[in-house]
């Protein structure tokens, strides 16, 4: 934070806080200098009589930052040209601060937008040994934020994957967090529609909801002369549209798309659409 107007020991140096300054300061952020531009706020202040220019820059989360093509750290009270090892830190940083879209937090959600139950029924004996579950004094909170299914700045926040896996209503905060089925009695959507529906639920009810209807629409032909026992030879293999759904589900992109994952069956085929590239 930057205070322009006031002398180092606090008195008032009668600087005109005109618009032309707070402009010339602003400018600062994209004069080229400093690459990434900085988050940078500048505001008319009066503080104890005394009118301000007060400049904020925010901590950036793109490190390292470089002023005229060098980066610069401080040392103890004075500023210097980072060495190659402090700059490979400073990119560490950056590294770890680029979440996929998975891991970001959901400002509006909170804990209450999770089913908890599930989450403790579900989700966490099938991701921790249950030796290690036995041990475990951790909160439910710390519990979330260790599985990522939460992100912990003070107040823990459901992260998308922890909306998507336990939430109570995923569509409330991802538009396209649902599976658009469709059976078609041909082979073109301007055919007879002989089935639809929209299911959505946090991903164990919504794989489970997707595999019933898969099966309640398998079609099985008999074969009554294989010998002694009857042979029965469904249309498709179960087991091939569990996995291409559960693919077309888990791998869909969730970021900057409200699209469901559709699946088409035709009279002759299955199309499954996943939003997002490969």
């Amino acid at each position: 934070m930057l205070f322009v107007g006031v002398h180092d020991d606090g008195r008032c140096a009668g600087l005109p806080i005109t618009d032309e300054l707070l402009l010339s300061l602003s400018s600062m952020r994209s004069d080229g200098n400093t690459v990434p531009f900085p988050s940078l706020t500048v505001q008319k202040r009066t503080l104890h009589g005394c009118e301000l220019a007060v400049a904020l820059v925010e901590p950036s989360d793109a490190p390292p930052v470089r002023y005229q093509g060098r980066v610069w750290v401080r040392i103890g009270p004075r500023r210097a040209v980072a060495s190659p090892e402090e700059e490979r830190r400073l990119t560490e940083k950056r590294r770890a601060r680029d979440l996929p879209f998975d891991l970001h937090p959901v400002a509006s959600a909170t804990l209450d937008d999770l089913d908890l139950d599930l989450f403790r029924r579900t989700y966490l004996p099938a991701s921790v040994a249950n030796d290690v579950l036995d041990q475990n004094q951790r909160s439910l909170e710390e519990q979330l934020t260790s599985l990522r299914l939460a992100a912990s700045n003070g107040l823990a926040t459901p992260t998308v994957v922890g909306i998507l896996v336990a939430g109570r209503d995923p569509l409330r905060f991802l538009p396209g967090a649902y599976v658009q089925f469709l059976r078609v009695d041909g082979t073109d959507l301007a055919d007879p529609v002989r089935d639809a529906a929209e299911l959505s639920g946090p991903l164990p009810e919504l794989l489970r909801a997707v595999e019933e209807k898969l099966q309640a629409h398998l079609e099985t032909a008999h074969d009554l002369t294989s010998g002694p026992t009857e042979a029965v030879h469904p249309d498709y293999p179960m087991v091939a549209l569990q996995q291409l759904t559960r693919n077309a589900i888990l791998h869909r992109t969730y970021e900057g798309t409200a699209a469901p994952v559709r699946v088409s069956w035709f009279s002759e085929r299955i199309e499954i659409l996943s939003p997002g590239r490969p």
